[in-house]
């Protein structure tokens, strides 16, 4: 019998960790079953995950709205998920559960692996302070970024974020329009909700020019608000979260599994199948 995995979220239909899962069990010879899990709030917390480590389940993700539950249900978190405060993968180990973050490895792998970006002291601008951001911090400041400035739409949450962090690194926070750089940014996260929303943060003109990398977590067919921003402003290198969403999936595999995937080919098939989907969708339409 297979092995047993789950993703918690709400909603979570929509989700392309099954596919994802399904690869790397098929590439790396692991016998395992990855099922989504539709998890509102009040389910989650008092039934759902621990009923599936109950039934036997051997390890789980965990998305949004339930990492920041799942830290507080889990029996012991590692010293990444305490740093983000936050729990996106689960193990069961000797009868505990296990709470781990791979959300920042998962980031940090892309921007070095896949996107090969030469992150030699960077002047990064984050934009956002929520749980996206936390969870990707801790990774982004072992870097050892010459400056790290969290933009977002209050400044106190910004300010109080760059305060907890300001032991592992030149970190700072601001408001939006508090953000007036001497000089372009290295590497500009949107770790903000606005491109789901179709709309871009504040930025300073002066925060970007055609050298700096833009990344956006969020991801979708096509262009989000945020990267068709940095192309109209002559930005060469633009990307969405896929990577991301591949890299926090392999190391949360092998978390898991002892095994690590081989996440390009991955990758590939994943970009394969979203275009063939949105291909198919723009043909019936």
């Amino acid at each position: 019998m297979p092995d047993s995995y789950a993703l918690f979220g709400y909603p979570v239909q929509h989700s392309w960790s099954p596919f994802i899962h399904g690869l790397f069990a098929r590439q790396t010879g692991q016998d395992m079953l990855y099922r989504l899990h539709e998890a509102p709030p009040d389910q989650f917390r008092h039934d759902m995950l621990e009923f599936f480590f109950e039934q036997g389940g051997c390890g789980a993700n965990v998305t949004l709205p339930h990492k920041r539950a799942a830290a507080e249900l889990v029996n012991e978190l590692t010293p990444r998920a305490q740093l983000a405060d936050a729990v996106n993968t689960v193990l069961r180990r000797d009868g505990e559960l296990i709470g781990d973050n791979t959300d920042g490895a998962g980031l940090v792998t892309d921007l070095r692996q896949n996107l090969q970006l030469n992150l030699t002291s960077p002047r990064i601008l984050m934009l956002g302070a929520g749980g996206a951001a936390r969870g990707a911090l801790g990774p982004l400041l072992e870097l050892n970024p010459s400056t790290l400035v969290i933009a977002n739409r209050t400044a106190n949450r910004a300010i109080e974020l760059a305060e907890e962090f300001s032991g592992r690194g030149a970190v700072s926070g601001a408001a939006f329009d508090g953000v007036e750089p001497l000089d372009p940014f290295d590497l500009i996260i949107n770790a903000t909700s606005a491109s789901l929303k179709g709309a871009v943060p504040p930025i300073h003109s002066g925060a970007v020019d055609r050298n700096t990398v833009c990344y956006d977590m969020a991801y979708g067919i096509g262009e989000t608000p945020f990267t068709r921003w940095a192309l109209d402003r002559g930005v060469r290198n633009v990307a969405q979260g896929w990577g991301m969403l591949v890299e926090q999936a392999a190391e949360a595999f092998f978390v898991w599994r002892g095994v690590r995937p081989q996440t390009p080919p991955v990758l590939q098939a994943l970009h394969f199948r979203a275009n063939y989907l949105a291909s198919a969708a723009r043909t019936r339409s």
